[in-house]
């Protein structure tokens, strides 16, 4: 069983993510930590609750941590242009009554692990601030997850955001966080911009998937249909993108990674064209010890299979 503290965001795609691991059986989802990213941190754990209401979860089975709500230099920005003023594609559900936890995700993030030591696997899908801030109050908190599995980062500089399109969304969020934890972590999952590129679904998968007609099916589809359109009419890809969701397959099945390379990683802080760019070393110039596992190819024939299931 691989028990997950899934650190996100929510947005869309963190929350087909999150739909992917609460229905494997073989996972479960020990806590969900929010962040400010793709809307603000009130709007992420507002949407954390109305996700897990939709799925069903008990109140008691999975607590929810309020985080950091910007960047550690408080970058105003986020990606409200393509998941939706509130998220949530512009859906407007109703307010979640479920409580949120009164600790900070960042103080719940050194308890967890200092409790359960080498046991829980972390998943980190939105701006890394919660990590970034969590190890520097326990520099030992590297050794005390079993596994972190990164959505972050570009490794050829094909970016995704506005301000900077060589650099990836969460990476440019806080790249000062990400360079901590680039500098702190060792042997860490990352799946960048340029990987999800190249796995995206094709129109014939998406619209087997909008078509699942089960309550969690139309949940699904309800939560993609805006960005769908964003990412066929404004960016010319006919398809779905699905970073996060990657992100949570392997999390919770590795064996799904068929291509990876461990790498040397950087965070690029200062660049006038490129802060927020994350850089590999792909030859060993710098003779830096290797501190990702890049992920360059999975199984998507699986990764489907987990698609569907989680509309199911």
């Amino acid at each position: 069983m691989v028990e997950l503290v899934i650190d996100t965001d929510p947005g869309v795609d963190d929350a087909r993510a999150i739909m992917l691991a609460q229905a494997h059986p073989d996972a479960k989802i020990y806590a969900l930590t929010t962040v400010g990213g793709n809307v603000g941190v009130d709007q992420t754990t507002a949407n954390a609750c109305v996700l897990l209401d939709a799925l069903g979860v008990a109140p008691d089975r999975t607590p929810i941590y309020r985080g950091a709500g910007t960047g550690l230099l408080a970058v105003q920005y986020d990606g409200a242009y393509f998941h939706g003023a509130d998220g949530f594609g512009n859906n407007n559900f109703l307010p979640s009554s479920r409580r949120v936890e009164g600790e900070h995700a960042v103080n719940a993030l050194v308890r967890m692990a200092n409790e359960r030591p080498g046991e829980l696997t972390l998943a980190a899908i939105g701006p890394l601030t919660n990590l970034a801030l969590a190890t520097r109050l326990d520099p030992a908190l590297p050794h005390k997850f079993k596994r972190l599995v990164i959505m972050g980062g570009t490794i050829r500089g094909t970016g995704n955001n506005r301000r900077n399109p060589s650099a990836e969304f969460n990476a440019y969020m806080d790249p000062e966080a990400m360079a901590i934890v680039f500098e702190t972590w060792q042997d860490f999952w990352l799946v960048s911009w340029e990987t999800t590129l190249h796995h995206q679904l094709e129109p014939a998968q998406v619209e087997q998937l909008m078509s699942v007609n089960t309550p969690r099916g139309k949940f699904w589809a309800q939560l993609t249909r805006e960005s769908l359109e964003y990412v066929t009419k404004r960016m010319g890809r006919p398809g779905l993108l699905m970073p996060d969701e990657i992100a949570l397959a392997i999390a919770v099945e590795p064996e799904i990674v068929t291509k990876s390379e461990h790498r040397y990683m950087s965070m690029e802080l200062r660049g006038e064209h490129t802060r927020g760019q994350t850089t590999v070393d792909w030859f060993n110039l710098t003779g830096r010890a290797p501190n990702a596992h890049v992920v360059l190819e999975i199984n998507k024939e699986r990764f489907i299979e987990l698609l569907m299931a989680s509309a199911q």
